[in-house]
């Protein structure tokens, strides 16, 4: 059998490769899903200051990006209520971290994604476990991953924290990508209901679903992990994302 010709590529390495991602990886999350409050503020100082926890799976043998990993080194004290609300709140840690001087303990993922044409592959897997030898490369006992549920878009109305606690018949996660990070070495720490938040103009979120929204009020729309909210009078959709934190040992993996 021929071996894979697969490398891991960071951002520092191999910029160029970034310029693909936008065609090679659309579709991936939801339309909605780009444009994230935090990232409008963080988004370039993200390559810029932390270019090594950037990274991608490449095929060198097709020229092809299979998959892509972002993170950020923060500070963690080891517990539950440490880890935090969620994605932003991680994001904002790390640069305040980082301006500060002070030394991280952890990697938290941003992001972990694989190409459409290359998904069933397994090679999710494939970036999580880059992602715990990065932290150990770095330093750092622990990486931990502010998870956005797959399935949680079947049921935007159901607490994410009575979500984050679903299991199957033989005990494993409900939720397909938590059940995979689990079966890595993951253990799942408890949902959180505000992980990401997302606003803009009526008009925006209508563009962005597909929907109408009328009047004031909360919708549930298409991808939506949970409701967003419509106020027209000051023509505003604001959308909490809601997460689930599982946490995964980089050591002598």
């Amino acid at each position: 059998m021929t071996a894979p010709s697969w490398v891991v590529a960071r951002y520092s390495e191999r910029p160029e490769l970034w310029d693909r991602i936008p065609a090679d990886f659309a579709g991936v999350v939801p339309e909605y899903n780009l444009h994230g409050d935090i990232a409008d503020d963080y988004w370039d100082r993200l390559f810029a200051e932390f270019p090594e926890y950037q990274f991608l799976l490449y095929d060198e043998a097709a020229d092809t990006v299979l998959g892509t990993g972002r993170s950020l080194p923060r500070g963690w004290d080891g517990s539950a209520e440490g880890l935090g609300p969620g994605l932003d709140d991680s994001i904002a840690a790390a640069f305040r971290d980082r301006d500060a001087g002070t030394e991280p303990t952890a990697l938290c993922a941003l992001g972990v994604e694989v190409s459409p044409a290359h998904q069933g592959r397994g090679l999710s897997k494939v970036l999580l476990r880059e992602l715990t030898g990065l932290a150990r490369t770095a330093g750092l006992a622990t990486v931990v991953v502010p998870v956005r549920p797959t399935h949680k878009d079947r049921y935007p109305l159901v607490p994410i924290e009575r979500y984050a606690r679903w299991t199957r018949a033989d005990g494993t996660p409900f939720d397909p990508w938590v059940r995979t990070q689990v079966g890595v070495g993951g253990v799942l720490a408890h949902g959180v209901p505000r992980s990401s938040r997302i606003t803009g103009t009526v008009a925006e979120w209508e563009s962005w679903t597909g929907l109408a929204f009328p009047e004031d009020g909360d919708y549930v729309f298409p991808a939506g992990l949970a409701p967003v909210r419509i106020d027209r009078e000051r023509d505003l959709g604001t959308y909490w994302e809601p997460g689930v934190w599982v946490t995964h040992d980089a050591r002598g993996r």
